[in-house]
């Protein structure tokens, strides 16, 4: 396709004929030539508002951004509605690839029922290959609206899943040739469906009906990265036993190949919490079939600190996210 906005034809073809999720909330949606969305809330509702680019791969980009949008939106507490997009394509991109993204973007939104609403679709210079920005819509009861900045001291820090969990698919699928050379087959296979872990609403929900004080959604710069930001946020300190902290084999093992840190690899899937009953909460996101564990304890003051057996070592700043060492 040539520069420029994408052909209205290819627009109708392409992009609103693969839309097909709809939600009650929404008033007016995406359509040619319509600049914004309309949507309804109740009355003791609130809008939660999130914004994500996915530039880290091209590989399932469709269906990366929505999850990692919706994830933003759950960590608040809110449930998502729909979402915006802007979709920038470098010069070239044959419409197949534009339908192949609409196609991942609407299936996402299916599983999570939320609503495609808008947008932007072009073709231009100034990008190598193709970048999604998702700005996403959330409502949530005004009672309920969880953030980052809410752990106090004496919260339980818990973390859902394990960590690693996005970082360890995607180079498993991008990396698949190399790691074979080491890994037999079926390790490599296991490590590229880790995709299917990478929503947190369910955790989520059940965080919120527990009476969660913060919830962060682990992403670039990792848990240590996550870990810092919930503790800055709130402006608390941080126990943690690096022991505890969940992380499969296959990240172990796809990590040491690369020669990069497991603990600062993007972990969209996994959810960081601080509650006041952390061994309460991880019961009840057991029963909900979520593996979660209990990992420290949030302090006065500011010190962060890791604990490694006798080891104590305080943690640093968020780093550049582990995955764009790998060549």
């Amino acid at each position: 396709m040539k520069i420029g906005k994408v052909p209205e034809n290819v627009l109708k073809r392409s992009v609103f004929q693969q839309l097909h999720t709809r939600r009650p909330e929404v008033l007016l949606g995406a359509g040619v030539g319509e600049d914004c969305a309309a949507v309804k809330l109740n009355q003791d509702e609130i809008f939660v508002l999130s914004t994500d680019p996915i530039t880290g791969t091209t590989r399932d980009i469709g269906s990366l951004a929505i999850h990692i949008t919706m994830n933003d939106l759950a960590s608040a507490g809110a449930e998502p509605v729909g979402v915006l997009l802007t979709i920038l394509l470098p010069e070239g991109t044959e419409e197949a690839e534009l339908k192949e993204i609409m196609g991942q973007l609407e299936e996402g939104c299916a599983r999570a029922r939320v609503q495609i609403m808008g947008g932007h679709t072009e073709v231009t210079r100034v990008v190598n290959q193709p970048v999604i920005s998702v700005c996403g819509v959330g409502k949530a009861r005004e009672d309920r609206l969880v953030s980052t900045a809410g752990a106090r001291p004496g919260d339980d820090i818990v973390i859902t899943k394990w960590i690693g969990l996005e970082g360890t698919s995607i180079l498993a699928k991008e990396k698949a040739e190399r790691l074979l050379a080491r890994y037999p087959s079926h390790m490599v296979e296991t490590a590229q469906g880790f995709d299917q872990y990478l929503s947190v609403l369910p955790e989520a929900a059940v965080a919120v009906r527990h009476g969660v004080s913060a919830m962060h959604d682990v992403t670039e710069g990792g848990i240590f990265g996550a870990l810092w930001e919930l503790a800055e946020s709130s402006g608390i300190g941080l126990e943690v036993d690096l022991r505890e902290i969940p992380v499969r084999q296959e990240t172990v093992e796809v990590c040491e190949f690369f020669g990069i840190n497991p603990y600062q690899l993007i972990s969209s899937g996994s959810m960081l919490m601080a509650a006041p009953d952390g061994a309460g909460l991880v019961r009840e996101l057991l029963k909900e079939g979520i593996p979660a564990a209990l990992v420290g304890k949030a302090t006065s003051g500011n010190d962060r600190v890791l604990i490694n057996r006798e080891e104590r070592r305080f943690l640093e700043p968020p780093k550049t996210d582990e995955l764009y060492k790998v060549d």
